[in-house]
């Protein structure tokens, strides 16, 4: 996939909104939360479970639904991490095709979002239903 994603973007690569090294700013700060994201969302789960393994393991009956830490004010701060990563590659470098990506990536988010809440409620129900009504998916509440 990346190898694809790359051939069909490697002719805008040097193809710039704006070039300015102020940009870095706010990137690096989108980058630090990014990271401090990632690091929160990944409390309390392992890689497997942070990979989605559970869930396509017939007859996995450990599961629960996590609703401390960041997924308090989240319901998928992976997705949160992802945006600010990318959102921050698109600031620093100013380049259409990150914007592109970055679109591209929101879109998708969208839909995988819906389609993970979906699994989750029929998965545990009246307590998933309840927990996404009070938590936003992936931008917190000021």
């Amino acid at each position: 996939m990346w190898v694809g994603v790359g051939a069909l973007t490697g002719p805008w690569r040097g193809i710039t909104l704006y070039a300015t090294p102020w940009s870095w700013l706010p990137a690096v700060l989108l980058f630090a939360l990014g990271i401090f994201i990632y690091w929160q969302a990944g409390a309390h789960f392992s890689w497997s479970q942070l990979g989605g393994l559970p869930e396509v393991h017939a007859g996995n009956r450990d599961q629960r639904l996590v609703t401390t830490g960041i997924r308090s004010r989240v319901r998928h701060p992976v997705y949160l991490g992802h945006l600010c990563e990318m959102l921050a590659w698109s600031l620093g470098t100013g380049a259409v095709v990150c914007w592109i990506l970055t679109a591209f990536a929101v879109v998708t988010g969208v839909v995988m979002i819906r389609m993970e809440d979906a699994e989750l409620e029929k998965r545990f129900g009246d307590e998933y239903r309840r927990y996404r009504l009070a938590v936003p998916a992936v931008l917190p509440r000021v």
